[in-house]
């Protein structure tokens, strides 16, 4: 990458690489994220099966005495909990995976830039935490008590291992992508792509979208939809005051540059 003017143009690390250097560098940094996942996979397939019974409780503490869940494929005893190993150890190394993105693209950023993305990507790992442990520990016990609760009488609730896995999954990913709206909201205000008054004028219809996303992206009860929605607005606007704190730095870290 092309290194910005933020220092001595003539020192080694501001010299413009060569493109065959800028491909083994990404190679070598995708050769350490998959080994990173693969190292967490390695640690974390042997409690597969306890991780599983862990990821399935908020179901299953609310079936009924003497039901349980079951395995409708010959192959999911043996698939269901490799996918949550799997998806657990990429989960483990995104730390990993986003400090060698960092290293990458940090050669060729400004000063004040590399102030702020190292934060944006630390930030952006907890939300997507947030975002997941929200799911776990507050929708689905609603979400599965709503469910539990409204089937016909008569009708027994065994629920698939395959099938909670990937709805889970789902709503991990769901949660854990509109964690990050503040992120996104404060690069669009950093790129110029909009301001924070002309987002604060738009409110209104950010919250009808909260909503819509919400009931895109959640089961169709208003319970799983409000509480992803509602979340997706307050971050919306914690959006918008870390945008606005944001852009005074930079302007600030601008002024004397250009005096």
């Amino acid at each position: 990458m092309t290194s910005q003017p933020d220092g001595n143009p003539t020192s080694p690390e501001h010299q413009e690489m060569p493109l065959i250097e800028h491909l083994l560098e990404l190679r070598n940094r995708l050769l350490k994220m998959v080994l990173a996942v693969v190292i967490c996979f390695a640690a974390i397939y042997p409690f597969a099966n306890d991780l599983y019974l862990w990821l399935s409780e908020p179901i299953r503490s609310l079936l009924p005495i003497g039901q349980t869940m079951i395995a409708t494929d010959v192959t999911s005893p043996f698939f269901a909990p490799l996918k949550l190993a799997l998806v657990l150890a990429v989960f483990a190394a995104i730390p990993i995976i986003l400090y060698q993105l960092w290293s990458f693209v940090a050669p060729g950023l400004y000063a004040h830039e590399k102030r702020l993305a190292f934060p944006l990507l630390f930030t952006s790992v907890l939300l997507f935490y947030a975002g997941a442990a929200f799911a776990y520990y507050v929708v689905f016990p609603l979400v599965f008590g709503f469910f539990t609760a409204i089937g016909p009488e008569g009708i027994v609730e065994l629920p698939d291992i395959s099938s909670y896995l990937n709805f889970v999954l789902k709503m991990f990913f769901a949660f854990g992508v509109a964690f990050e709206i503040p992120i996104a909201t404060v690069l669009l205000i950093l790129t110029g792509a909009t301001t924070p008054a002309d987002l604060a004028a738009k409110r209104p219809y950010v919250v009808v979208g909260c909503f819509i996303i919400g009931m895109l992206l959640t089961p169709p009860d208003i319970i799983s939809q409000t509480l992803l929605a509602v979340p997706m607005w307050i971050l919306f606007e914690v959006g918008i005051i870390f945008g606005r704190l944001a852009k005074r730095e930079v302007a600030e870290t601008d002024e004397p540059a250009g005096e």
